[in-house]
């Protein structure tokens, strides 16, 4: 299992990066929080801490038992009238979310796994309000080219290396994974005009998991880093996620 702190590392600058293009969204009602849509958001570890911040949050979910989870959860954060979970997917989302709904819709993990990421794109982009963030989250292919050549697995690295879904083989799990121009492109092409991407998960894969776990400040060290490298073309290209921030 993995501690809690290295998952902290894993996701503290998505969550950084998000909080900051958050701040910079004019508010509806200037007294209040925004309207935020977390597709495939899960148990709730982004929702239930932008609802602390004060947001009203949607999560909109194909797992009941996960939307469960969200449920005891913001109700343990004391943030309940501020969560609400749906179950349905990204096809779904427009009549679920409701057009032009939401200041920001997040979509972390998500996009690998849809039956067709363009009408995911669209149908998030229909959700957001004029000038509305995504916040999108998906796997590298070169992360996984460059594991499984580590790994020994040369053969699997040459397939991820040129499969269109960035796939290793038939046992792969991943349904596809991404890479930075074509994402871009994607994005693009469903209106989207991108602000800023990360790299996320440069090093903490790659770091030994018990170094992190007993050495003093290790943790914090490895976050240090990667938010140093996070931004750098070089180091992004072998980021196991990129994170990008757009606007609709």
């Amino acid at each position: 299992m993995v501690d809690r702190r290295r998952r902290s590392v894993r996701t503290a600058l998505v969550a950084e990066a998000l909080r900051v293009a958050l701040a910079g969204r004019v508010r509806t009602d200037p007294s209040g929080g925004l309207d935020i849509v977390d597709l495939g958001g899960g148990t709730g570890g982004f929702a239930v801490p932008l609802a602390a911040d004060g947001h009203r949050v949607t999560v909109v979910d194909p797992s009941p038992d996960a939307l469960a989870s969200l449920e005891r959860r913001a109700r343990d954060e004391g943030v309940s009238e501020l969560v609400r979970g749906i179950q349905g997917d990204a096809g779904e989302l427009p009549g679920l979310a409701g057009k032009a709904s939401a200041d920001a819709v997040l979509c972390h993990g998500v996009l690998e796994v849809v039956d067709d990421p363009a009408q995911a794109l669209l149908a998030m982009g229909s959700v957001l309000r004029e000038g509305g963030v995504l916040s999108l989250l998906v796997a590298q292919r070169n992360a996984v080219v460059l594991a499984r050549a580590l790994a020994g697995h040369l053969s699997e690295a040459r397939v991820a290396l040129q499969d269109p879904d960035g796939r290793w083989g038939t046992n792969d799990p991943m349904p596809r994974r991404f890479d930075e121009a074509g994402i871009t492109t994607q994005l693009a092409e469903a209106g989207f005009l991108v602000h800023t991407i990360h790299g996320v998960r440069t090093f903490a894969d790659l770091v030994p998991a018990a170094f992190v776990d007993s050495e003093p400040g290790a943790a914090e060290s490895l976050a240090d880093l990667e938010r140093a490298a996070s931004e750098h073309p070089a180091f992004r290209a072998i980021a196991t996620q990129l994170h990008i921030l757009a606007t609709r």
